[in-house]
């Protein structure tokens, strides 16, 4: 969340970043709200000199038992008068952070400018495309072959969006979730597995409510979300706590199965497995130091690209501009990874860093040498989205006899098994 000291500083900027994301915050509303605080607060301040004033004089003259009736009675009429003050203080303060809580972050100054995902800028791009000699296939005709997924009993037992995964399309699954977690302990994270459902509070702190509450599956009788990434109970574990500055950065690394309503997405690479409403992921989060949260998002996004490279997938990094980046983003990388069958490339992770945008939100603080509380930055990137993974294997390993090679990386978690379907 954005500060409001910030907000009225630099107005016109929000109101730029607002435009450019579509986002419909109202920054005058904001400020007329505040600037209506502060005069209230004004008033509730010299009312309040007035009565302690006024109760030193009320002391003297009972000391000299002199009349004070007036008195008590016209400072019991100011003391109501502060209540009321109060009173209405606090409405106005819940109805201005309501409305600073729909305001997006700020993007970094190296961000790109854009008007749409359109204007996103390559920043690299890594390994081959495969070149067959024969057409190859979509994800869904290879599975359909070789009984990898079961979409129409997935629909069944749950509806439209949540597929089953059958034989060595689950242990695929599986390896690759197995894989991404030990590359990732190997590099420096910490591994842990967190809750699957949060409160309110929780979503609220990584930006996730209240503006985006309608891609969340929620559950009215406990009051729980069901999460979208790891990210949300990961980044909350440390809310309303300080971690000591020389164990900043905090870097931990979580499975978990991710729920999307995916409300609004109809006909938007629907296909298959590349819009499903739950699949696996394995997540990575930061917690840095302000100084070079930067140099730890180019790490953070390092480590994401090092599974697709050990995986020999081709792929590239994009640097997403303003107007695509997301609510709580100071700045983003996408990596895509190519689908030989789909002939597209396919988002596997976003890296970001949020500067103090969640921190704020989650009251997360460091103090620098023992100084004043200062808010952390958090960072996240998916490491990585297994159903997409499991896309680009099967379309870019296929073979012209129908079977799909176990990239090698693979092999140690599919009991030595190099090639499905070649049996």
């Amino acid at each position: 969340m954005l500060d409001i000291k910030f907000i009225r500083e630099n107005a016109q900027k929000v109101k730029d970043v607002c435009l450019a994301k579509g986002d419909k915050a109202d920054i005058d509303k904001i400020i007329a709200l505040d600037d209506e605080r502060r005069a209230i607060l004004g008033e509730v301040e010299t009312l309040k000199h007035k009565r302690n004033e006024t109760s030193e004089i009320i002391a003297q003259k009972k000391k000299n038992k002199e009349n004070a009736d007036d008195l008590i009675t016209e400072m019991q009429g100011v003391s109501a008068k502060i209540k009321e003050l109060d009173e209405k203080v606090n409405s106005i303060t819940k109805e201005r952070d309501l409305a600073l809580a729909w305001v997006p972050n700020i993007p970094h100054a190296s961000v790109p400018l854009g008007k749409s995902a359109n204007d996103n800028v390559v920043a690299s791009e890594c390994g081959e495309k495969p070149n067959f000699n024969f057409a190859p296939k979509d994800h869904l005709q290879i599975s359909e072959k070789l009984k990898l997924f079961d979409f129409p009993r997935g629909a069944k037992i749950s509806g439209s969006g949540f597929p089953v995964l059958c034989g060595a399309g689950a242990r695929l699954n599986r390896a690759l979730i197995q894989f991404f977690l030990d590359t990732h302990r190997q590099r420096g994270y910490t591994e842990m597995q967190p809750p699957f459902f949060v409160n309110a509070e929780s979503a609220f702190g990584v930006g996730q409510l209240p503006k985006f509450k309608e891609q969340m599956y929620y559950m009215p009788e406990d009051d729980l979300y069901a999460i979208p990434t790891a990210e949300l109970p990961i980044t909350n574990l440390y809310r309303d706590e300080y971690i000591d500055e020389k164990d900043l950065p905090r870097k931990i690394c979580a499975y978990s199965p991710c729920f999307r309503r995916e409300a609004g997405s109809y006909g938007k690479d629907t296909k298959g497995f590349l819009r499903v409403h739950q699949f696996d992921k394995v997540e990575l989060v930061k917690f840095a130091h302000p100084d070079n949260s930067y140099e730890e998002l180019e790490t953070l996004r390092a480590d994401a690209e090092n599974i697709l490279q050990l995986l020999e997938l081709p792929y590239r990094v994009l640097s997403l501009c303003d107007a695509d980046l997301s609510f709580s983003a100071a700045k983003c990388y996408d990596l895509e990874v190519w689908a030989a069958g789909e002939k597209k490339w396919l988002e596997v992770s976003s890296c970001s860093n949020f500067e103090a945008f969640q921190a704020t939100r989650l009251n997360i603080r460091f103090r620098r040498d023992g100084g004043k509380p200062e808010f952390i930055h958090t960072l996240n990137g998916s490491g990585l989205a297994a159903a997409r993974i499991l896309v680009a294997i099967l379309e870019n390993y296929q073979t012209e006899k129908g079977t799909v090679i176990i990239p090698k990386v693979l092999r140690p978690y599919m009991d030595g098994q190099t090639e499905i379907g070649a049996d």
